[in-house]
């Protein structure tokens, strides 16, 4: 959508262009972290998935998504028009705000990717890659686009041209449907070979940590970008997304040592990244004491919930529910206790005096997003599945998919250069 401005705010173009190239490098962070939680026979292919992701949902962004997307609606706030398919009617001097569109749609499009990539989490080990590739632009044009229309788009009916549900970086076009539309998927592959028999840790912890460094490097663009300004909204949005993400960390920390008796690394990580989650739809309509108490809150109770997976019997191989979907609906309710007029301009949640409310039109807005998202996964999965199959072979998932699919592998010599065959001295290198 293109909004009437005199000018472009040079401050707050350069702004945007540095949180556009902060949140496109999240989706190269999710593939480091992702790719250190697998099994060494998998990570290159976890990489890809991610990598991959990045090409395939900027040409369906380009073609018609971001139209789809952001154009005028075309009735009951469900979708928009196609009038800028292709980008047309979209010129350098055309503006959004204060920023121009073409800045804007590539804003949301880096949006967009990480969203797809997020969900090979919760099938790593096991997907065809083939059907990853069908899978993404479908998924992105039948899920994505029409939830980001309902939440952000002009006339969106959960946003401010409907329900009114705030959600101000993506907790429900981002996180929700990712985490449900990533258990609809494990549901239809179903679990690995192995699953809770088998163990199945981290192969590479640093990469693991190098990459969670990345996504909370990249989450102040992701957070702060979405003010669309250099101003002191994006700063509250900056602080706010920086202590949700340390007490997220402390908060799972605390839980691994109560009932562990050990706080992990990967505790860390994960932690960090569950309170990054939770903030995103709240980092710019809550307190700082609001943002503490988010982030504490997704890194306790999503330190609980990504065991769910073994009780409940699905295999979400790297805790996409337990910490996207979980994490997000936490984000997206505690707006509705939390929220602050301050920030918000009006609306106001029940412990600053609005009464339930606010709570009320969040939960809406969580169980409409949740219940598209995992009903339409679930039927494009099936559908793709019963087409062209999406469970990799059970020779391929055993040997590992690096080497039957990509014809590679991570480590040459084993895991970290373990294994290396050993030179006799004098012999030539």
């Amino acid at each position: 959508m293109t909004l009437a401005a005199a000018h472009a705010d040079s401050g707050d173009t350069a702004w945007l262009l540095a949180a556009t190239a902060l949140v496109l490098l999240m989706t190269p962070g999710l593939a480091l972290f992702y790719g250190g939680m697998v099994r060494a026979k998998s990570v290159l292919n976890m990489l890809m998935m991610s990598f991959v992701s990045i090409a395939l949902v900027t040409v369906v962004w380009l073609a018609g998504g971001y139209s789809l997307a952001f154009g005028a609606d075309l009735g009951a706030g469900l979708l928009g028009d196609l009038r800028e398919a292709g980008m047309a009617h979209i010129g350098p001097s055309s503006l959004h705000g204060t920023v121009p569109t073409l800045l804007f749609a590539t804003f949301q499009l880096t949006f967009a990717i990480i969203t797809a990539a997020l969900i090979s989490g919760a099938v790593a080990d096991r997907t065809r890659f083939p059907a990853w590739l069908v899978f993404v632009p479908l998924w992105t044009l039948l899920v994505y686009v029409p939830v980001a229309h309902w939440v952000w788009g002009p006339g969106g009916w959960i946003g401010s041209g409907g329900l009114g549900a705030l959600d101000f970086a993506g907790g429900l076009p981002v996180e929700i449907t990712s985490g449900a539309s990533g258990l609809a998927l494990c549901l239809v592959l179903g679990p690995r070979l192995g699953f809770k028999k088998d163990a199945m840790r981290p192969h590479n912890l640093p990469l693991v940590v190098l990459g969670a460094g990345l996504l909370w490097f990249g989450w102040f663009g992701f957070n702060a970008g979405s003010a669309l300004g250099a101003n002191g909204l994006a700063a509250a949005a900056f602080l706010n997304t920086l202590a949700a993400g340390c007490t997220g960390l402390l908060g799972w920390l605390l839980v691994e040592q109560k009932r562990d008796g050990h706080p992990t690394t990967l505790g860390a990580a994960s932690g960090a990244v569950a309170g990054l989650v939770a903030i995103t739809p709240a980092c710019g309509v809550v307190s700082l004491l609001g943002a503490l108490v988010v982030g504490l809150a997704a890194g306790v109770v999503c330190s609980y919930a990504v065991s769910w997976k073994f009780r409940l019997d699905y295999d979400d191989s790297l805790d996409v529910v337990g910490v996207h979907l979980v994490g997000g609906i936490i984000g997206t309710l505690l707006i509705g206790l939390f929220a602050d007029r301050a920030l918000t301009g009006g609306a106001e949640g029940l412990l600053h005096g609005g009464g339930f409310a606010l709570l009320g039109r969040q939960s809406v807005a969580v169980l409409a997003v949740g219940a598209y998202a995992f009903t339409m996964t679930y039927a494009l999965g099936k559908l793709l599945d019963r087409l062209m199959g999406l469970r990799a072979s059970e020779d391929h998932e055993r040997t590992g998919l690096d080497l039957t699919v990509h014809a590679e592998t991570a480590y040459d010599h084993g895991v970290l250069g373990h294994g290396a065959p050993v030179r006799k001295a004098g012999t030539p290198a």
